[in-house]
């Protein structure tokens, strides 16, 4: 079970796993305090402080889906456009891997098991 554990949640490199749960941490601060000014005096539904809590650690690996289906689409073109349109763009995809973390996360999760299970297979040859 430990295996399981360090080949998919702890399949990602420190670096990345850190500057990704930086911006996630963010977009969740935001989104607490939009679920608690906008409550009106009333406590938030819990269902959505689970959905805050379970897509703020589930993004990373969101994240990590969605910059490989990039990678693999565009290849190694560079794309020179305007800084005010790219960072819009970036706070967009943000944005979405985060909300859809929790449906898109499973996906990464899944390849960084077969991965490094491959990766560790070749090695014991």
């Amino acid at each position: 079970m430990r295996q399981v554990f360090q080949k998919t949640l702890g399949g990602l490199s420190p670096q990345y796993y850190f500057r990704q749960m930086f911006f996630s941490v963010l977009i969740a601060a935001f989104l607490a305090y939009v679920i608690v000014q906008g409550g009106q005096g009333k406590a938030p539904p819990l269902g959505a402080w689970f959905f805050v809590i379970v897509n703020t650690f589930l993004y990373p690996y969101s994240r990590f889906v969605y910059e490989n289906v990039v990678d693999f689409i565009v290849g190694d073109n560079v794309f020179w456009v305007d800084g005010k349109m790219m960072i819009f763009s970036k706070l967009m995809t943000m944005a979405l891997c985060w909300g859809g973390a929790l449906f898109v996360a499973p996906i990464g999760l899944a390849y960084l098991y077969y991965s490094h299970s491959k990766a560790q297979g070749t090695q014991s040859d």
